[in-house]
């Protein structure tokens, strides 16, 4: 038995209570608040279970399985894991007294099915003519940041708007979990490591992302951005690695700008405000915003918006070019959204016609200029 299956089989027993969760395909997120005490999402809703573990002992021992199989350490002197399952599935444990009212463990559940663009159409996620747009920024090498909130699906939505990038080109994926799945047969993944508890081998984001640089890349893909690494990437975009995808917690187009100019300034490179600023409103292109609706658990794309520069007084300017709004509900309550265009045609409303990829339009002429 290889060393993968005797892990499979590992984690299998150890959390045993969760299996039945970890292979029901409806299930996209496992939430253990203590032992006694498991909730579950399915289908974008919230659900509390009647699973429990036997024991706080017998969870804590499951959380010390996965850290020792990925060579990653979990104690009272450490104690937070960020791990991955054998399928791929993200995992993260707090302990007490971190974790105040007992040891804490969610589980984000890897896809066995990457969902691509079609699939966010078939949801009433996102328009036709939304999809078509998306795709040719992509292959425009545009620069697009995927804001929203947590669990809103912001991995899913690149990993399936990259799936335009041309499968010639050479892309370098860092995340500080890896999650993303390229269907291009030229990707090298980067994973962060975050060192042992002496602090030695930690390797972060921002330290893979120095060292995409050296590797030829075409284009580099950011799972996450989070940290210093934002000032590295801005300057990368500006410097001609054009057509990078990453993702953003916020809540608008403007506040994931903001949010990157104050990541930026992280970073151990001591720059004025106004400077990052200009620099994120340089190397940004557009923002994709997406949001999930507690009202029926589903994601929807809400905004498609390009960023258009500073004004005078140094503020971020914005066109929005795709906004959402909700029409209705289906038979059995599913909001209905129509993600339609504003009547802005972007900036760069030429460079379909300019780079021979006019064939391509079909839904979106009225944002082109094609002759």
């Amino acid at each position: 038995m290889g060393r993968q299956a005797i892990f499979e089989a590992s984690v299998r027993f150890f959390l045993q209570p969760i299996v039945p969760f970890l292979e029901d395909d409806s299930v996209t997120e496992i939430m253990v608040n203590r032992f006694d005490e498991i909730y579950i999402e399915r289908r974008g809703k919230l659900e509390r279970t009647n699973a429990r573990f036997p024991s706080d002992d017998a969870l804590v021992s499951a959380i010390h399985n996965v850290a020792q199989w990925v060579g990653r350490e979990i104690s009272p002197e450490h104690p937070v894991l960020d791990a991955r399952l054998p399928n791929g599935s993200r995992v993260h444990a707090v302990l007490p007294p971190c974790a105040r009212t007992g040891t804490y463990l969610t589980i984000r559940k890897f896809t066995r099915e990457a969902m691509t663009l079609e699939d966010f159409v078939r949801l009433n996620s996102l328009s036709e003519a939304a999809k078509e747009f998306l795709e040719l920024c992509v292959i425009l090498r545009k620069n697009i940041l995927i804001s929203g909130g947590t669990g809103t699906g912001k991995t899913t939505l690149l990993n399936a708007m990259s799936r335009a990038i041309p499968e010639q080109e050479r892309i370098v994926v860092i995340e500080d979990t890896s999650e993303l799945r390229l269907i291009q047969p030229h990707c090298l993944y980067l994973e962060a490591q975050h060192g042992d508890a002496l602090g030695r081998g930690v390797l972060t984001v921002r330290q893979l992302f120095l060292n995409a640089l050296r590797m030829r890349p075409d284009r580099i893909i950011v799972g996450e951005v989070r940290a210093g690494e934002a000032l590295d990437m801005l300057q990368a975009m500006l410097s001609g690695h054009a057509g990078s995808i990453t993702t953003i917690h916020a809540s608008s187009p403007r506040d994931a700008l903001i949010r990157l100019e104050t990541l930026s300034l992280m970073s151990d490179v001591d720059i004025p405000v106004y400077v990052a600023r200009a620099q994120v409103a340089a190397a940004i292109h557009l923002v994709v915003q997406i949001d999930r609706f507690t009202e029926d658990g589903s994601r929807k794309v809400t905004r498609i918006t390009e960023t258009c520069g500073l004004d005078p007084n140094n503020q971020f300017v914005f066109r929005d070019l795709f906004v959402s709004r909700l029409k209705g509900r289906t038979s059995d309550g599913r909001l209905v959204a129509d993600l339609a265009m504003t009547g802005e045609k972007p900036s760069f409303h030429r460079d379909v016609l300019e780079q021979g990829l006019s064939h391509r339009v079909q839904t979106t002429a009225p944002l082109w200029t094609l002759d």
